[in-house]
């Protein structure tokens, strides 16, 4: 008896492995696959449960098969505002987060290399100082699961001011194969609107010039109360600080006599003083009464 039971036994074991390995097969091509979903700023395109189209760059608008349906969603920030990132990742693996804005998705940088290591997807190197259009780098660096919903702070450019740009979220994954397309990376963009502050602020300068203390000097062109006298001129709503020069162009400063805000010229400085009316009126009462004491004489 004991024999014929170790052989039931035997024959139920065999099948329960069959069963194990194939569970084991269908699980392994999503844990190969990191996805996550960009919940704030509002997501440019629809995204499935998993975050999909994603893999594509720059916005995983040529996932195949995944046609990208736009939201027509824009988000609006003010000019060098904190704003809050926040993404789901429903599918983990290790990695990290990077933030980048360009006036439309051709003008995104493109994906760093990757130095394979035990799979393709080894390591990339991490901007400790990035530049326009990158904002951020390193952000949200993980090698476990996360338990839920991930938000973190990132600053806008002081000198950033656009109108329907584009702000990508892309993800490095660490420990993986690469997607085809997309090799490491996954992406998502979001259309952003990014406004003049009010009544300006101290800013860092646009191309070729510098703000002053209270100026604000932009890298895009537009009328101001606070710019240079020719060439570029600081964002609108800049107001010009106590002598900072805020050139961009010809060397135009603007100090204490910038112009009144509501002035659309873009000129940094005010006209030379004008009589007031009262002094222009006593001034011509003056010369009647002369004129008639000479006639009377």
């Amino acid at each position: 008896m004991r024999t014929s039971r170790a052989r039931i036994k035997a024959l139920w074991r065999a099948p329960a492995a069959a069963l194990a390995a194939v569970a084991v097969s269908a699980i392994a091509p999503a844990a190969a696959h990191a996805h996550f979903s960009l919940l704030e700023p509002a997501c440019a395109t629809e995204q499935d449960r998993l975050g999909n189209p994603q893999k594509s760059a720059p916005c995983g608008q040529a996932d195949p098969g995944m046609p990208a349906e736009p939201t027509g969603a824009v988000t609006t920030y003010v000019q060098g505002q904190t704003i809050t990132l926040r993404i789901t990742e429903p599918i983990f693996h290790p990695g990290h987060y990077r933030v980048s804005i360009a006036p439309d998705p051709e003008s995104l940088p493109p994906d760093p290399e990757v130095t394979p290591g035990s799979t393709p997807c080894g390591s990339t190197v991490i901007e400790t100082a990035p530049k326009l259009p990158l904002v951020a780098d390193g952000l949200l660096v993980h090698t476990a699961a996360f338990t839920g919903e991930q938000s973190v702070e990132i600053k806008l450019p002081d000198d950033l001011t656009c109108d329907n740009c584009t702000l990508q979220v892309s993800e490095f994954m660490s420990n993986h194969a690469l997607n085809d397309p997309g090799g490491c990376f996954y992406h998502h963009c979001a259309t952003v609107t990014i406004v003049p502050r009010e009544g300006g602020g101290a800013g860092s300068g646009g191309a070729g010039g510098g703000s002053g203390d209270g100026g604000a000097a932009s890298s895009s062109v537009s009328s101001s109360s606070s710019g240079s006298g020719e060439g570029s001129t600081a964002s609108a709503g800049g107001s010009a600080g106590d002598g900072g020069a805020a050139s961009t162009g010809d060397g135009g400063s603007a100090g204490t006599d910038a112009s009144d805000p509501s002035d659309s010229s873009g000129c940094g400085c005010r006209v030379g003083a004008a009589e007031s009316p009262t002094m222009a009126g006593i001034a011509g009462l003056l010369a009647l009464g002369l004129l008639r004491w000479r006639r009377r004489r």
